[in-house]
Order: C-alpha cells, then sequence, then structure tokens
C-alpha cells in the first residue's frame, strides 16, 4: 500500500508521524509513505521582484526543514519513504499528489478547530477530505 502523508511541520504532524510510524502495517510489508509538504505560493508580485528561481530556492529550503527530519525519522523506524514538496493550495496539492502517486490512503494531522472554527477558517482537512477520492486517515 502506498500512503501520502501530508506534512506541514506542525506538532499535528508530529502526532500524525508518530501514529504512522506506530502503525507501521497501515502499509504493509512492502508498502511505500509518500511525505508531502505544500509551500504556500508567493504572490505573482513577489515573484516577479524576486525571481522564479528565488522563490524556488527558497521553497525548497523551507520544505526541506520539514522533510528531512520526518526521513530521517521514518528510516530510523525502518519504513521506507520518499519526500516531496509542492508550492501552491494546500488541500489541492495534497489531492493532486496523491491522485498521481497513486496513493491508497491519505493520513495527516489536524489541529481539529471543531465545526465553527472549520466555518470560520477554512481547513485544509476538510476540503482533503471532500476532495480526495481515496480514505483519508486524520490524526488529532
Amino acid at each position: 500500500m502506498r500512503i501520502l502523508f501530508a506534512a506541514d511541520g506542525s506538532k499535528y504532524t508530529k502526532k500524525a508521524l508518530a501514529f504512522l510510524a506506530n502503525h507501521e502495517s497501515l502499509a504493509g510489508e512492502d508498502g511505500e509513505v509518500v511525505v508531502l509538504n505544500v509551500q504556500p505560493q508567493m504572490p505573482p508580485r513577489v515573484r516577479s521582484m524576486v525571481g522564479a528561481d528565488a522563490v524556488a530556492s527558497y521553497h525548497e529550503e523551507e520544505a526541506a526543514k520539514v522533510l528531512d527530519p520526518i526521513r530521517k525519522f521514518l528510516e530510523r523506524k525502518g519504513i521506507h519513504a520518499r519526500c516531496e514538496w509542492k508550492s501552491g493550495e494546500v488541500a489541492a496539492q495534497i489531492v493532486a499528489t496523491a491522485t498521481r502517486t497513486r496513493s491508497h490512503m491519505i493520513v495527516m494531522g489536524t489541529h481539529g478547530y471543531g465545526v465553527l472554527g472549520r466555518a470560520v477558517m477554512g481547513s485544509v482537512a476538510t476540503r482533503v477530505l471532500a476532495e480526495a477520492e481515496i480514505p483519508v486517515l486524520l490524526v488529532r
């Protein structure tokens, strides 16, 4: 089984990562974990001022701050993982990457705002649940 693990580096990501590591049988013996970090897209004005290469370099550095510790942690646990980063709208990139990688499940942390918080603030987890065509495991 291939699992897409969405990681933003928050304490909720750490909780979901701990859950995944403690339930390594989710992926199965020949399973794979694809760890995804989505960087918010820079406004067009900023991109034009600093240049596309500088923005891409910035995104890559920021993603590495999230992905490198996760990769090392999963390797120590004996879980095969590959890491990717994208920039753009977070929920859309998570769903698109799950589709592209032919993942069987999405695992992610959730801030657990509740009904009112989702109504006021929106929620990446809510959007992923609504748009994904595969199971989504939310860890709180």
